[in-house]
């Protein structure tokens, strides 16, 4: 029988779930934060209707959605396919939304309502069996773990994922162009763990990064005395590759003579170690990737017109993040979970304000300016929330300046210097707020005033706390993160 955990000090509580799900579901109960921790890492529920008092760190704090989330994540980690649904009095409505925000599947007020309980929980029950379906559906193409790759609300990426769909169960060689930094390695690999080659070797080789001498030796091998220092045969790249693929990075560094060779083996599929007179077949399916105009190198004839053609087969052009900016909530989402599992840090969040400079800043290094950034703003970072002051000011622009008004000399010095301490009062006070979660003793203590004293100055600038406070999970239903 399926079984339901009530946790919670109010009893009436436990009285309604027993008496609604009667002969459909085992209910028990915990009456205590450490009982419930305990069943729940014991015994395997469906269901756990838990008190929002048993989530937060104590009765009267007012917890922020970083801290909902890190408290939920114990739960989520022992039964990972357990729905959990918070439960509250009315007047903590916003608590509550908050945990639905941090991964709790939904909430319900005291007193509870056995209609509504019974509504409430075959909705959840058939989005989860839909989301079961839809993963089923996806996963019949994109193998488990390429889920979150493939995730996107961008148009132009999902254009590209449908062509790696199309085209990775084929020997078709593709080449991938694209600036530095948007992924044209990762496509490389969803390409290959979605053929037929899967299980065979994945080779990738940075052809800009090899030294011209060296570069024929590495991709095709030599043998012994081809030339000075060879004191042994070494198989090359595409040797070692054999029947499974191939990932030539920067192609268009490489020098004449390894095109000639890297021609021969996309035409008779076959070739020869340096120094060697045996012919190796070549049993390889070949993914390129450039940041170069091939195209217009091999009309400057800097790069061979018949190996562009060949390599040009099926091209996927990979766009800069500048063009995907729908995707940016979600990659963020993704790096802060897996830093956290490098560092369990317990950073689950970034500030709204942070995202909004984002989708402003033009990313000249893509991707991988994007993932650095995170990384070093989690490191430096002291609350739950990534915040601005953890990433560069660069990345705010014209947001990040100005933070003094403009000097007007038509005034008195005397106006003009409280004119300038008020914009910076006004603006510490966001940053602070921000940062602590609208939580005005935490801000008030970090900035050295009392709680009555940061008030006034919050009425005095028209600041509201609630701002801050909620502004994570607005902004975590408008972007559809996880959606």
């Amino acid at each position: 029988m399926r079984a339901i955990l009530v946790a919670a000090e109010d009893g009436e509580a436990a009285k309604a779930v027993k008496a609604s799900f009667r002969g459909q579901y085992r209910v028990e109960t915990a009456w205590s934060r450490e009982t419930c921790e305990q069943l729940f890492a014991k015994a395997k529920y469906d269901f756990l209707f838990i008190d929002l008092d048993f989530l937060a760190p104590s009765a009267d704090s007012s917890e922020g959605i970083g801290d909902y989330a890190q408290a939920l994540q114990k739960y989520r980690q022992a039964v990972p396919h357990a729905e959990i649904v918070v439960m509250g009095p009315p007047d903590r409505i916003r608590d509550a939304v908050m945990a639905v925000k941090a991964g709790a599947s939904n909430y319900i007020t005291y007193p509870v309502n056995a209609e509504e309980l019974r509504y409430m929980t075959e909705s959840i029950r058939r989005a989860a069996l839909m989301q079961s379906e839809l993963n089923y559906l996806r996963d019949r193409f994109w193998r488990r773990d390429s889920l979150e790759v493939v995730k996107t609300r961008s148009p132009v990426m999902m254009k590209v994922f449908q062509k790696v769909r199309s085209v990775a169960p084929t020997k078709t060689s593709v080449l991938l162009t694209g600036e530095t930094g948007t992924g044209k390695g990762l496509l490389a690999k969803l390409l290959h763990s979605h053929s037929n080659r899967a299980d065979s070797q994945f080779i990738t080789v940075h052809c800009g990064a090899i030294p011209d001498s060296l570069l024929e030796s590495e991709l095709f091998g030599h043998e012994k005395g081809a030339f000075t220092g060879a004191d042994r045969r070494k198989l090359g790249k595409f040797e070692i590759a054999n029947r499974g693929t191939i990932f030539l990075d920067e192609i268009g560094t490489i020098t004449p003579s390894a095109q000639i060779k890297l021609l021969q083996v996309l035409q008779d599929r076959t070739f020869q170690r340096l120094g060697g007179e045996s012919t190796i077949e070549a049993d390889v399916r070949v993914i390129v990737a450039t940041n170069s105009d091939l195209k217009t190198m091999s009309d400057e004839g800097l790069f061979r017109k018949d190996l562009y053609y060949r390599l040009c087969v099926f091209p996927i052009e990979v766009p800069p993040l500048r063009e995907r900016k729908e995707d940016i909530p979600h990659l963020v989402e993704c790096f802060i979970r897996d830093i956290n599992g490098k560092y369990s840090k317990g950073i689950f969040k970034i500030d709204p304000e942070v995202l909004e400079a984002f989708d402003q800043y033009d990313w000249p290094g893509n991707i991988r300016e994007l993932e650095n950034l995170v990384e070093r703003a989690y490191i430096l970072e002291e609350s739950s929330v990534l915040t601005s002051a953890s990433f560069p000011a660069e990345i705010f622009g014209e947001q990040g300046k100005g933070i003094l008004p403009e000097i007007d000399i038509s005034l008195p010095i005397s106006a003009v210097r409280k004119k300038a301490v008020e914009a910076v009062e006004s603006s510490y006070l966001k940053a602070m707020l921000a940062r602590k979660e609208g939580r005005l003793n935490r801000s008030a203590e970090a900035a050295g005033i009392t709680t009555r004293q940061l008030h006034k100055l919050l009425a005095k600038y028209g600041i509201r706390k609630e701002d801050f406070k909620w502004a994570n999970e607005r902004d975590h239903h408008e972007q559809g993160i996880h959606s």
